[in-house]
């Protein structure tokens, strides 16, 4: 296989991502949270919360930038950061009152805003691209070489 080959699935690859970063970033935005802030809300919402490491697995956000960021949702209110029940060495974080209900209002918002941008499509269609999606995932190794 030649670059020339797989290079234009891989454009292809970035473009989408591209795209469905700026018109979901944008939305998160008017909702007055950050990308990832919103990520982690949204991953923390309806859990009992969860261990960093956990949170970094679930989420597109590198362990560099998870705790700045958990830093500042702290800060307003949104997490909180308790013993593990088990590990002393670790912490949970997870949503306080004030973040469940931010969850409960940011995230079918943002769910309704993605429905339009999909509203010209149809289940065919999206299992067709899950499918597809799968099957390129399928091409990389579960481990980094």
């Amino acid at each position: 296989m030649t670059a020339a080959e797989f290079l234009p699935t891989v454009q292809a690859l970035v473009h989408a991502y591209q795209a469905f970063e700026a018109c979901s970033g944008a939305h998160i935005r008017t909702l007055g949270l950050t990308p990832p802030q919103f990520d982690i809300v949204a991953t923390l919402g309806n859990t009992p919360g969860m261990t960093a490491t956990e949170l970094g697995e679930k989420t597109l956000i590198t362990k560099g930038t998870l705790t700045g960021v958990v830093d500042r949702l702290a800060a307003r209110g949104w997490v909180e950061r308790v013993a593990h029940g088990s590990d002393r060495r670790c912490q949970i974080i997870r949503l306080t009152p004030a973040g469940e209900a931010l969850f409960a209002e940011v995230f079918p918002a943002h769910l309704a805003y993605m429905a339009r941008c999909f509203a010209r499509t149809g289940a065919a269609q999206h299992r067709r691209w899950q499918g597809v999606l799968r099957e390129l995932a399928a091409v990389f190794p579960k481990e980094s070489a």
